[in-house]
């Protein structure tokens, strides 16, 4: 009778943890990237035109999280590969998720805790990720890799300038998708997508900057410092100090530069922002955000941080969701862009989704045509809305992307 009790209880067991390596991952991004369902702007004939004759750039997507493929078609979430292509994106940045805290909110969170083990361990994922942040950040590349390996030329990589050049002469072609050695895939076929590598918070480094190199190996171009928390680099914008940029800080800014990796200073503190903007070499994106002018939020800039990044030549993207622009309404974001574009000028305009990254908006990336008709509502012209939905973002991915050549 114990037997056979105890053989019970294993099975219920068994079933349990079944069901949560299961259903457990599927029902924490269901209830995490939400679409709000609210009613979508008319997009005119106009507008749609306009849109298939773009080259759309979006600086920021967390999809890498999540255990689905980027390949194949999804019911939840906002990016796979037919929405983007469906969006008609050029190149999208993925990055790389590594800890979030525990009761993670904008205002104050403390480095202990973390989201992101349970989900990792729940994903099934390498025993290796389970409790190192460096892993994690190595396996979102490699899932990045074998996604774009499997894709049929579909995806490409997107680690120098010269394969930006490539990505734009095979999207340009009419007859089908050209592999990298050159030849044609199927006629017809559509046009392929950049993928960029980037990470949201170097605390993956795990306080070793020479882990940059391991990072950049994995194909690493882009990386903010900070993310929900104070780390060993740098203040949060929601951390508990929100302090300014360490030694170690400095350095690693120093080192991204030089490599070739584009500084991000997204979820950076105030004093953060000021200390990255002061000592750049290179143009500097907020990769995804909103700005204080049209939405009074602590993680968006203020003007004069505005005029900071339009010093250095880069760009701000700009998002879609509630905590960027206060809303969901594609309006709201072409009035940041506005103001972005009033303050600094149009060539410091550009996407910043966040799609994937635990928010709720009203379009997924299939929908994109919502923004350009909200920027012609707007009153932007065409050279305006082609540069603020993607060349103003190649413009920096350009200038950023190559090692810095040593001075003489």
């Amino acid at each position: 009778m114990i037997r056979k009790l105890l053989l019970g209880l294993l099975g219920l067991v068994v079933l349990a943890a079944a069901g949560f390596f299961l259903f457990a991952p599927r029902m924490a991004e269901e209830s995490m990237n939400k679409i709000d369902g609210e009613p979508l702007i008319a997009v005119s004939d106009e507008a749609k035109a306009l849109h298939a004759t773009l080259t759309i750039v979006d600086l920021h997507a967390d999809t890498l999280l999540w255990q689905r493929s980027l390949l194949a078609d999804s019911d939840r979430g906002h990016v796979d590969l037919g929405r983007l292509q469906q969006g008609n994106v050029a190149l999208q940045v993925f990055s790389s998720v590594t800890k979030t805290p525990k009761g993670q909110n904008y205002d104050s969170n403390s480095a202990d805790g973390d989201n992101i083990t349970m989900l990792a361990i729940g994903q099934l994922q390498p025993l290796r990720t389970w409790f190192s942040i460096l892993e994690r950040g190595l396996y979102h590349g490699e899932k990045l890799e074998r996604a774009a390996a499997d894709s049929n030329s579909a995806l490409r990589l997107i680690k120098s300038t010269d394969q930006i050049e490539s990505l734009l002469q095979a999207r340009s072609t009419k007859l089908g998708v050209q592999r990298e050695d050159g030849s044609l895939a199927t006629p017809g076929f559509v046009r392929p997508i950049g993928a960029l590598f980037s990470a949201e918070g170097l605390h993956s480094l795990e306080g070793d900057p020479d882990n940059l190199d391991k990072l950049y190996d994995a194909g690493l171009r882009m990386a903010g410092l900070t993310h929900f928390f104070d780390n060993e680099l740098a203040g949060s914008m929601h951390g508990e100090e929100k302090g300014g940029l360490t030694p170690m800080g400095r350095e690693v800014v120093r080192r991204m530069e030089d490599k070739g990796i584009i500084v991000d200073i997204a979820h950076c503190s105030h004093q953060c922002v000021a200390e990255v903007l002061a000592m750049a070499r290179r143009p500097v994106v907020s990769s995804h955000g909103g700005v204080q002018a049209t939405c009074d939020v602590n993680r968006n800039l203020t003007d004069d941080e505005i005029r900071g990044v339009a010093a250095t030549g880069g760009v701000i993207g700009v998002g879609y969701w509630e905590g960027a622009v206060c809303s969901t309404d594609p309006r709201a974001t072409a009035r940041a862009m506005k103001h972005i574009r009033d303050l600094v000028g149009i060539e410091h305009v550009a996407l910043g989704s966040d799609y994937d990254g635990a928010v709720t908006v009203r379009f997924d990336t299939s929908q994109l045509t919502q923004v350009t008709q909200a920027l012609m509502d707007e009153g932007f012209s065409e050279e305006e809305i082609r540069a603020a939905m993607g060349l103003n973002a190649l413009r920096v991915l350009q200038a950023g992307l190559n090692p810095m050549k040593a001075a003489p």
